[in-house]
């Protein structure tokens, strides 16, 4: 949560993160609620919840409030125009005002350029939204309330409040497994693999950071500069976890793979030499 308010205070689109605390409070309330018909857990789920995310927006909230106090209140006899807006945001001010930002003003011809630059990383993006709505479309319709687990349907809630309990356990039982083979058999190195135990790509767990990818394309192609959205939207994991189900893939692997390698190593060197130039390869 600490580290959620901090991208906040970083950058203004940090206090998005309040979404993964929303998406696990919503399935914890649901499960306090409904399954186990607590209506008091239920409350004390929510008033935690919310408490997390507002101090994820803390941060963002103190910036404006910091600036319009110093801008607006400081100097009552210049006052801007965004002072009287509601709510007063300094950062979009300045967006809107001299970057020409906004929804669908960057659409233009000469823009286009700057379109073809971010062609790639949103293609990925939707590509990545989209594999993942054909393969459980259940999931994303119901936000994650109608998953189901191999053969025996339940609630995804049911999975959230087990998840914390049964990591732990299963650490406890890799730690003792290592010591007593290492004890025996100090050679020895143990193998595990968990992959079956694991929710995986296709998990509703997944679905937050897919919403949030979702978001920050359709954000970047619609409102922002959109050369800007190769690093924009380079932080979401599900670009990732795409891009190697992608390439193990057996059927179209090989020919993506090396787009997808071609594309990254391109933008590593050319955007590293064409950034420090003052060029828009971001």
């Amino acid at each position: 949560m600490l580290s959620f308010a901090a991208s906040g205070s970083a950058r203004s689109n940090g206090v998005l993160n309040a979404g993964y605390i929303g998406y696990h409070t919503m399935h914890q309330a649901y499960n306090a609620m409904f399954i186990k018909r607590n209506v008091y857990l239920a409350v004390q789920v929510l008033v935690a919840g919310a408490l997390r995310c507002l101090c994820i927006f803390v941060p963002f909230i103190a910036f404006q409030a910091y600036g319009y106090y110093n801008i607006c209140l400081g100097n009552p006899n210049s006052l801007r125009t965004w002072c009287k807006a509601r709510p007063p945001l300094l950062y979009n001010h300045i967006q809107t005002h001299y970057w020409g930002v906004g929804f669908l003003r960057y659409f233009q011809l000469k823009q286009l350029p700057n379109f073809l630059l971010a062609s790639p990383i949103l293609c990925l993006a939707i590509c990545t939204v989209v594999h993942y709505v054909k393969l459980r479309p259940e999931i994303f319709l119901s936000l994650g309330f109608h998953a189901s687990f191999g053969t025996d349907p339940r609630s995804s809630a049911d999975y959230l409040s087990e998840k914390s309990t049964i990591n732990v356990q299963r650490d406890h039982t890799v730690r003792h497994r290592k010591q007593k083979i290492m004890k025996d058999d100090p050679v020895a190195v143990p193998v595990e693999n968990d992959s079956l135990n694991k929710p995986g790509y296709s998990s509703f767990i997944v679905l937050p950071f897919v919403l949030h990818l979702g978001f920050m394309a359709a954000t970047a192609f619609f409102v922002m500069h959109v050369q800007v959205a190769t690093r924009f939207l380079s932080a979401n994991p599900p670009l990732y976890w795409f891009a190697s189900c992608l390439m193990l893939s057996p059927a179209i692997g090989m020919r993506w793979g090396y787009l997808i390698w071609a594309y990254s190593v391109a933008y590593i060197l050319l955007g590293s030499l064409l950034f420090s130039n003052f060029y828009p390869f971001t």
